[in-house]
Order: structure tokens, then sequence, then C-alpha cells
């Protein structure tokens, strides 16, 4: 029996969801209203070689509050698509940047 036909049979209708992907990354812009650019980084051996190298990808991430500024390390969880290219959002703010 799986988890859904269990939880329908114990008189739970809605079966769980599943936990959203998160990942930690540096705000690298916050120009736009409600959105923020995070750069995230992650180490990976090279296919041939087999030596460490670094990948940096970029996520727009909504930022209901604007409260996330260039520097920080955020916290990015998946959610719905909010607009064409937004399709996470900001769950914590894990450091602020050192202020000049």
């Amino acid at each position: 029996m799986t988890d859904a036909a269990q939880a329908a049979a114990a008189g739970g209708a809605t079966p769980s969801r599943k936990t959203p992907r998160r990942m930690t990354g540096r705000v690298v812009s916050d120009k736009m209203a409600k959105t923020v650019t995070v750069a995230v980084e992650r180490r990976v051996a090279h296919p041939l070689y087999g030596k460490v190298i670094t990948r940096t990808k970029k996520y727009h991430a909504h930022d209901e509050a604007n409260a996330c500024k260039a520097g920080d390390l955020v916290t990015i969880e998946e959610c719905r698509p909010i607009s064409r290219t937004k399709t996470w959002r900001v769950a914590a703010v894990v450091e602020r940047a050192k202020a000049l």
C-alpha cells in the first residue's frame, strides 16, 4: 500500500506534500522590485581529469519584503512559478553582508 493510500484509508484525504528543494547562495543583485538574483556555487569533479572545479548558477528568487541586499547569504526554496523566470523564494537570510 502506498503512502497516499494509507493516508486515505486512515481518514486523511490529502496526501502529504513533498518537501521543497533548498539551496544556499549569495545575493548578487537586488535591483528589481521584490526579486533578488542569487548565485549558487557547487563543487564538482571534472568528468575527464577529476580535478574539483566550481560551477556557479544564478536563480531569480522572490523576496516579498525586499529585505535582502547584495552580499547577503540566503537560503532559497523551490515554489510554484511566480513569473517567467521566478520559481524560487527566499526562505531565510543566513548571514547579512558586512557594511563597508
